[in-house]
């Protein structure tokens, strides 16, 4: 038996119009959070999405702080209607199953991209909520988050054995890319921008955001590329260039920084470096863990997006090389090559 199920359909029916309602599995996601759809009957039968986050993994109150200062800021995150902290129970606003994933192509790709941009410009100049100052994205987080590559990828998932030298290379690398970070000015960070957490919805141009609980303080160009280099789907360089600039150009109008194209662009490709280290990591993780293997599927895409920056970096030349002759073969043997999903964007 479902107990927590059982317990959530009972807390949720207390409500008014849902004294009938059955919970309808949604979806999970890569913590131990569920997500249900119930009806409320009120003349029409309108959705709403419950959340079930098990209190003794996951604490809900940054995700009810963030969330209803945003939503009072006119970000678009679901509002909160109901909330059992205890339980870790929340009613919430239903924004659908659209994923923004499921819904990008040629012909689609520029609106939406354009669209979520201009949602990470409203995200990104909010302050912290007045009741949870966002914590810090900073030298210690960042290593911490790198370190997820050599500790369960390198050694777990691909059985390697890291000597003094192949350390001596990562904590070069990971100083370079930490250094980058802690350079560039501070904007608010979503942490997890990308198309697997962003809403299509019915009649609506902008984007519907979730999964926005881990937000920080850190550097202008994270959540860009979380957006633009996906773990989930891949496009072309010319495209990435564009809708970069694009974002250069509106975030800068913002008074977000003051960077010119080139500075912008070094920021943007070791940003990218730092978090594809730990998309990696965890998704090595999520397996050996979790037993949420369909995460293995987007190793050999996100390490490779890690090989084309260190390619354009003279300073990670060893780096790009320890990867192409010897992480990414023990990878493409052990999980296979990266998927054919680069779009081609015309």
């Amino acid at each position: 038996m479902d107990t927590r199920l059982q317990l959530l359909t009972e807390w949720v029916r207390q409500f008014p119009g849902f004294e009938q309602c059955q919970a309808e599995p949604v979806s999970g996601d890569a913590s131990f959070r569920r997500y249900f759809r119930v009806w409320r009957e009120a003349g029409q039968r309108i959705p709403h999405i419950v959340m079930d986050a098990p209190p003794e993994h996951e604490d809900c109150v940054p995700f009810v702080a963030i969330a209803r200062h945003w939503h009072g800021e006119g970000v678009s995150v679901p509002g909160i209607l109901q909330t059992d902290l205890a339980q870790g129970f929340l009613l919430l606003e239903d924004f659908g199953d659209r994923l923004m994933l499921g819904q990008l192509n040629d012909h689609s790709a520029d609106a939406l991209y354009r669209a979520a941009m201009e949602e990470l410009l409203l995200i990104a100049g909010q302050p912290s909520p007045p009741d949870y100052p966002l914590p810090p994205y900073d030298a210690t987080l960042l290593e911490r988050e790198m370190a997820l590559f050599p500790d369960w990828l390198l050694e777990r998932q691909l059985g390697m054995s890291l000597d003094n030298s192949d350390r001596a290379l990562l904590d070069t690398t990971f100083a370079i890319l930490r250094e980058s970070a802690l350079a560039q000015p501070e904007v608010t960070v979503h942490r997890d921008y990308h198309s697997r957490n962003l809403l299509v919805r019915l009649n609506q141009e902008r984007p519907g955001v979730i999964d926005f609980q881990d937000a920080v303080t850190g550097p202008v160009t994270y959540d860009l590329v979380s957006l633009l280099k996906d773990c989930y789907i891949q496009w072309p360089e010319q495209k990435i260039c564009e809708w970069l600039e694009h974002y250069r150009q509106r975030s800068r109008e913002a008074g977000l920084h003051r960077a010119d194209p080139d500075t912008f662009r070094q920021w943007f490709e070791l940003m990218g470096m730092q978090r594809h280290l730990k998309a990696a990591g965890i998704f090595a993780r999520l397996s050996i863990r979790d037993g949420k293997h369909g995460y293995l599927n987007d190793i050999p895409r996100t390490v490779h997006y890690l090989m084309v920056a260190s390619s354009r970096q003279p300073a990670l030349r060893h780096f790009h090389e320890w990867l192409s002759d010897t992480v990414m073969p023990r990878i493409e043997a052990s999980i296979g090559k990266a998927p054919g999903r680069e779009r081609s964007g015309s």
